[in-house]
């Protein structure tokens, strides 16, 4: 791009020229055939001006190429006295960039006529003056240059004067007055004659002016300067007052004939604004500063003049010497103010020249960029310039740049300027979406309703506007997995996570499921993290109670010898619940029962034990009603119902077989303690299962031996207590073992039997592993025999 753009950017200058005070649309060329396009291609290219100044005097029909007249142009405004007098712009096209410089020269038209700052001249000349004698007159001013300005003078005839015209060293004409014969006052103490200055327009201009010359009486010695040419510096700026030269003169006379003073012959109106004299001393100071821009030389005329009015002339030439005054200027001709952070190295950025009005070295001029920054100064013609790219760009680092563009010339001390270019980058979709978390972790509770709110994904896009918006999506689910996508929701605009429907965390406890954020770049470019959502559960499941069964019979379902002491176990309430964590610990309290002060319910073990030693007094039946409570919020609980039989005369071996059963409950709940809950449930559940079963099958053999063994034998009254659990081996609620096999027993007394005619029958054990561990001895084999009063033996 840079060298289609520099190899276009032509450094020969377009000259052209119109006469000055032109008319308001006056044709002055055709750019578009100097360029070699048409007017279609000009107007393709959007050319236009570029003037040098602030204003613009020309004007270019884009369709044509017509480079016309905007506003009239005054040479002499413009100009002064300078010579050529040239309007310079430049003509800028797109597409490519390139740029093509002018300069249209305003010819002088001769608009103005000479003209005398005094309409009437008087001369002081003494009548001893000899033939030939020479008098400078007071120049004309016309404002035009070249052949239109003031070419000749001429005077009215007369006796005594011709008149010549002189050329100065700037080109300016000046007139002298010759003396053709002598004077004499007593003959024509005064001469009056007009004199004229003519330019050389066509049609010529003039202005005339009246010279009056007064013959003085003698005085035969005029002063003499010591030069008749004095040439000086002085430096551009001086202050005000500050001293030029000092013209000295010299005059043979005496009295008030030998007296000089001292002027300045007005032979322009700047010098008389710049420069003035002390009449007496001739020392010649400044009326303000010199600008050596503005004029280089000045000439002064100096005029001596003697009491007897007779006059001697000199010429000051003053040199402006150039000081370091002007600091260069940046001017930007074309500026991409926004640029694409797509765009490659060496791509064109903005166009400028650099102007430094001063001269030598003090206006040579370079460039340079101030700071560290992706760009760079690329020369393309004579003080002009091209800031293009130097590097890649990157918006996402810096979105915009303020770039400094600093010009320096070579005078001493350098004297610097700055331009600040400011350059946006458009953004190009670059960046994907990036989560704040790899992984979003929400929690809901279970069986909160749908629509609720879990909480909020975030992405962040390093881009801008539509590349920067990013919209939220839950991803499909793997192959295989559950579709997780019917549990929750994303919004797309702002990454909320709500419910689709309520959650049990009994079947659902974890999920997680892919989100996807994308940006709204094209192509768009996305994003995925992972969200895990966790279920907290609610204390939504009462406790379940295990044993004692719903549906056993609480009229006798445990039996107490009548002599056991406190902390007796009589049984165990085993219990579940669904829920987890706080909601699931149970605790145990008697909530009712038919003495409440002989038993008490452990609070986290659910053993029932006697509270005091069982009395002769108690009721035989008892009933006891445990609350099983959880510790949720609010809490559920659940009741079990215990029948409990106190009996007398249990022998022995019962009460040792009932204390190892309970030291091996104790060691298999501390054991159980350390299993886990799942375990615990499954195995809690098996074995209350298997205990029914066995249950039913040990009643219903107990119920037919009985029958069979009636017909046959007539004991006496007998009390009977019929199927209940002797003991269980439950479990601890915090432990997973597995219940032990109860041991079912079949018991007769008869009326006044002792204490050592009861024996057990034989246990129905619910396995052979159970049979093991249920006791050791004969005991276990033997069947309980009763021997009835009169009879020896008995089964």
């Amino acid at each position: 791009i840079l060298l289609l753009c520099v190899s276009g950017m032509k450094a020969e200058t377009g000259r052209y020229s119109v006469p000055e005070e032109a008319e308001r649309g006056s044709f002055v060329a055709n750019i578009a055939q100097d360029l070699g396009l048409t007017g279609e291609e000009l107007s393709a290219r959007q050319a236009r001006l570029v003037p040098e100044g602030e204003k613009q005097y020309l004007q270019l029909n884009q369709h044509t190429g017509d480079l016309v007249v905007r506003e009239q142009m005054d040479r002499e405004e413009l100009c002064g006295q300078s010579e050529p007098c040239l309007v310079r712009f430049e003509v800028l096209l797109e597409s490519p960039l390139q740029s093509f410089r002018a300069e249209v020269s305003l010819t002088d038209i001769n608009d103005h006529a000479p003209v005398f700052l005094n309409k009437e001249i008087v001369l002081k000349i003494p009548e001893t003056a000899m033939p030939e004698a020479r008098f400078l007159l007071e120049s004309a001013q016309d404002p035009d240059v070249g052949n239109n300005s003031l070419q000749h003078y001429s005077i009215s005839s007369n006796d005594y004067f011709r008149i010549y015209t002189r050329r100065r060293s700037d080109g300016r004409r000046y007139a002298e007055l010759v003396l053709d014969r002598a004077l004499d006052r007593e003959q024509q103490a005064e001469v009056v004659f007009r004199v004229m200055a003519v330019d050389g327009g066509s049609p010529p201009r003039s202005g005339t002016a009246l010279i009056r010359v007064v013959v003085l009486d003698i005085n035969d010695n005029i002063p003499v300067f010591t030069h008749s040419l004095y040439k000086v510096r002085v430096l551009e700026n001086s202050s005000e007052d500050t001293p030029v030269v000092a013209v000295s003169a010299s005059d043979l006379d005496s009295g008030t004939n030998g007296e000089i003073g001292y002027s300045i012959v007005q032979n322009s109106e700047e010098n008389l604004q710049t420069f003035k004299i002390n009449p007496e001393t001739g020392q010649i100071r400044l009326k303000k500063s010199v600008d050596y821009e503005e004029t280089k030389t000045y000439e002064i005329d100096v005029q001596a003049t003697d009491g007897g009015g007779l006059s001697a002339h000199c010429k000051v030439e003053v040199q402006v010497e150039d000081v370091n005054d002007n600091a260069p200027e940046v001017i930007i001709t074309s500026l991409t103010s926004t640029l694409s952070e797509a765009a490659p190295p060496n791509t064109v950025v903005a166009l400028f020249t650099v102007r430094d009005r001063d001269s030598g070295n003090n206006g040579r001029t370079s460039c340079e960029l101030t700071g560290e920054q992706p760009f760079s100064i690329t020369p393309l013609a004579a003080d002009a310039y091209a800031l293009v790219t130097s590097e890649a760009l990157d918006r996402e680092d810096v979105a915009e740049y303020n770039v400094t563009v600093r010009a320096r010339d070579e005078g001493s001390p350098a004297l610097s300027a700055s331009k600040t270019l400011l350059v946006r980058l458009l953004d190009v979709n670059d960046n994907a979406p990036t989560f704040a978390q790899a992984i979003y972790t929400m929690v809901l509770s279970e069986n909160e309703p749908a629509g609720t709110s879990l909480g909020r994904l975030s992405a962040t896009d390093a881009d801008a506007g539509k590349n920067a918006r990013v919209r939220y999506a839950l991803g499909p689910p793997p192959p295989g997995a559950p579709a997780t996508a019917s549990f929750v929701s994303v919004d797309a605009e702002s990454g909320t996570v709500r419910a689709l429907r309520p959650l049990d965390y009994e079947e659902v406890r974890a999920f997680e499921v892919a989100v996807r954020a994308a940006d709204g770049g094209s192509p768009p470019l996305s994003a995925q993290a992972v969200l895990r959502v966790v279920v907290r559960d609610e204390n939504d499941n009462a406790p379940v109670v295990l044993h004692p069964p719903a549906d056993s019979s609480a009229a006798a379902g445990e039996l107490v010898p009548r002599w056991a002491p406190a902390g007796y176990l009589v049984a165990k309430v085993v219990a579940v619940d669904a829920d987890a964590g706080q909601n699931a610990w149970l605790s145990y309290e008697l909530a009712k029962a038919t003495e409440p002060a002989l038993f008490r319910v452990g609070l986290h073990s659910g053993e029932v034990r006697t509270a005091r030693a069982v009395a002769e007094r108690d009721a035989p039946q008892q009933r006891l009603v445990v609350v099983v409570r959880d510790r949720g919020q609010p809490p559920r609980s659940a009741t079990a119902t215990l029948g409990i039989a106190l009996v007398d005369g249990f022998s022995d071996a019962f009460l040792h077989l009932n204390h190892a059963l309970e030291g091996r409950q104790q060691q298999q709940a501390q054991a159980g303690e350390e299993d886990l809950l799942t375990t615990y449930l499954i195995a809690s559940l098996g074995c209350v299962s298997s205990l029914f079963l066995l249950s039913a099958l040990a009643f219903s053999a107990a119920k037919l031996c009985q029958a069979r063994l009636r017909p046959r034998l007539s004991p006496p009254p007998a009390r009977c207590y019929a199927d209940a659990d002797i003991a269980t081996d439950g479990v601890d609620v915090a432990g997973t073992g597995s219940l032990s096999p109860a041991y079912r027993y079949e018991v007769c007394l008869t009326t006044g039997s002792g204490r050592s005619e009861f024996q057990f029958l034989r246990p129905v054990l619910a396995s052979p592993q159970s049979n093991a561990e249920a006791g050791t001895g004969e005991d276990e084999e033997a069947l309980c025999s009763w021997q009835p009063a009169g009879e020896e033996e008995g089964k």
